[in-house]
């Protein structure tokens, strides 16, 4: 498998999740900014001109990918969620799957964390990150009962297990610190404590 290549050294890389609080007012404030950007899933439909797109989902590429032909950036997933048998059909590099827990910081891989949000982390160390931010990481429902900010997912209806979600982004805190990577959280309202905090104009203020 081909790894990911260090694009973006020392750069501070906004990661744009799915979670209910996500606006597209906030991605035009990243846009602004000038952070890096991966779009995670459907988060491409509000920052098409995100840098990279990721998803670790073999149902959301079959029914995406035929609207994606105008997207001319890199596109990531791991296997076995990803695209199969032909991942190439979709323009998607699948990155090998090492495990659910951790950071993984061979290139050619990730690690799972049981969601999308945890692999575009990973995904974001490999390409060169020195500051994370994240949007869209509510990992809770919100007052309305809504788990996504597009509403449900056309082909799926089981709640995500928020609380799995939570436990394993505690396993990627201290790897991510030891690398000197810092993680802010700038999703409004957000469920996840693994990380510090933050209005987003802060997480942005540096932004490369």
């Amino acid at each position: 498998m081909i790894p990911v290549p260090r694009i973006w050294p020392g750069a501070t890389v906004a990661i744009l999740a799915g979670g209910p609080s996500l606006t597209a007012g906030q991605a035009e404030d990243v846009a602004r900014a000038g952070a890096r950007t991966i779009a995670v899933k459907d988060a491409i439909r509000i920052a098409p001109w995100a840098g990279v797109l990721y998803g670790g989902d073999a149902k959301w590429w079959g029914h995406h990918g035929p609207s994606l032909s105008a997207y001319a950036g890199p596109r990531y997933g791991i296997e076995p969620y990803s695209p199969t048998p032909d991942p190439a059909r979709w323009g998607v590099a699948v990155l090998r799957n090492t495990g659910q827990v951790g950071l993984e910081t061979d290139p050619s891989g990730l690690r799972t964390g049981k969601n999308s949000g945890y692999q575009a982390v990973n995904l974001a160390v490999h390409l060169g990150a020195a500051r994370i931010v994240l949007l869209g990481f509510d990992m809770q429902p919100d007052g309305q009962d809504r788990h996504h900010w597009f509403g449900a997912h056309p082909y799926r209806t089981a709640d995500p297990p928020y609380r799995d979600f939570r436990e394993m982004f505690k396993t990627i805190v201290e790897p991510l610190q030891a690398l000197g990577i810092e993680v802010l959280n700038a999703t409004p309202g957000s469920a996840l404590d693994s990380f510090p905090r933050v209005a987003l104009a802060d997480a942005l203020q540096a932004a490369a």
